[in-house]
């Protein structure tokens, strides 16, 4: 017998029901006109249209700027363990179809893409690295943490942890405190190191799970260094915002002629020539703690033996909507000088990470770099987040990654 659904009611504007029937995942405090029932921050609530029609169920808390997160539009659902396993085994499910055998080190989680608002499932070989940020999903990881490393275990996949990399504000926004740690799974010893190595187009890399960027490794441009290093044999290559060096790895794995890698960071390059040495590339690399902003204007412009591929990936220049204005001239400041930096015939692969900067602004910009750097722009790809990161059409935040591949004329 299923269980009887006993949930408080928001009466939601027009406004509001007619996103989430687009398909829209999130309710705004300005979209709630009233509110029936008790609950406590991080509960399910039952969101009803001004005509008492159900639109879904999500979870409410009075802390977050987004009000309710929607876990659901249907009504017979009961959100119970095997509810929950359902929509895990899909998300896996899904990673094994898209991913090939990319699935040692892909996304398995990717938020309201997975209909899990605010969780992040990383994984790096033999550990998940995680990130919870709303209060709904933070109450639900009891059952969902363990139920995951079950799917998996019972999948073949071997997995020693949960580590949880929640060292983020915006978890303070959501009123929740920032940690970070292994999750206790029963039955999993909690491991001693906070290090693994994952694999990733035939490149070995070694992760910092605890200290790293993000949940330690940006999944996300997988498929995007295997384009460019497709394009590298025989190429002088500079890799700008190298981080760890993942796109200079495999510039270089492709047949690059030699490599040259740039960050601000004096601990990513110490990393990058650490992941450089472990697959024997050393020779045909090196490195910089620079910044590139400062690197580039010192560079000749066209010189022909100087680099004719230069890579920008650079970190996201915008986290709203009111600093696009100035993320637009960041960018604009290094693609200019990358083009003016490379002879005609050379090759550009920029891309940006901002949800705020559109496919559409960064075009413009583009075109504006390339009229100011008297340069035409030959398209060889566009590309996207690797899509084990779902883009929902519904849901414009997930769609963030910009990659682009030029020949410069």
């Amino acid at each position: 017998m299923k269980q009887k659904r006993i949930y408080p009611k928001a009466i939601l504007t027009r406004k509001a029901e007619n996103s989430i029937l687009a398909g829209h995942p999130w309710v705004y405090n300005t979209e709630i006109l009233k509110i029936e029932g008790s609950y406590q921050n991080g509960d399910f609530i039952d969101l009803f249209s001004i005509r008492e029609k159900y639109l879904g169920t999500g979870f409410i808390n009075d802390h977050s700027k987004i009000r309710i997160r929607l876990i659901s539009r249907s009504a017979n659902d009961v959100f119970d363990g095997a509810f929950f396993e359902r929509r895990l085994r899909y998300a896996w499910d899904y990673r094994k179809t898209v991913m090939g055998d990319g699935l040692s080190c892909c996304r398995i989680i990717f938020g309201e893409a997975d209909q899990f608002p605010g969780l992040t499932v990383d994984r790096f070989s033999n550990i998940l690295v995680t990130q919870t940020l709303s209060l709904g999903m933070e109450k639900l990881k009891p059952v969902l943490f363990p139920l995951l490393c079950k799917i998996l275990a019972e999948d073949g996949q071997t997995i020693d942890g949960i580590y949880e990399r929640n060292d983020v504000i915006i978890r303070e926004l959501e009123g929740m405190e920032q940690n970070k740690g292994f999750y206790p799974v029963p039955g999993l010893p909690l491991p001693e190191s906070t290090e693994t190595t994952i694999v990733e187009n035939g490149i070995e890399y070694g992760v910092d799970f605890e200290n790293g960027q993000k949940t330690g490794f940006f999944l996300d441009q997988k498929y995007n260094r295997k384009a460019v290093s497709q394009l590298c044999r025989g190429k002088r290559v500079l890799d700008c915002f190298t981080h760890t060096g993942s796109f200079a790895l495999n510039a270089a794995k492709g047949g690059a002629d030699r490599v040259h890698a740039v960050d601000i960071s004096g601990d990513a390059i110490a990393m990058a020539q650490e992941n450089a040495k472990r697959n024997g590339l050393q020779d045909k690399m090196t490195f910089q703690t620079a910044n590139v902003f400062d690197l580039l204007p010192e560079m000749p412009c066209g010189a022909k033996d100087g680099y004719d591929f230069i890579i920008l990936d650079p970190p996201a220049f915008t986290k709203s909507r009111q600093t696009v204005e100035h993320a637009v001239k960041g960018y604009k400041e290094i693609n200019l000088r990358a083009m003016k930096v490379l002879p005609r015939g050379g090759y550009l692969a920029t891309c940006s990470c901002s949800h705020f900067m559109t496919d559409e602004l960064f075009r413009s910009m583009l075109r504006s770099a390339a009229f100011d750097a008297q340069v035409s722009l030959k398209q060889i790809e566009a590309r996207q987040q690797s899509p084990d990161h779902p883009i929902l059409w519904s849901v414009p935040e997930t769609d963030y990654l910009k990659f682009y591949i030029f020949q410069i004329i």
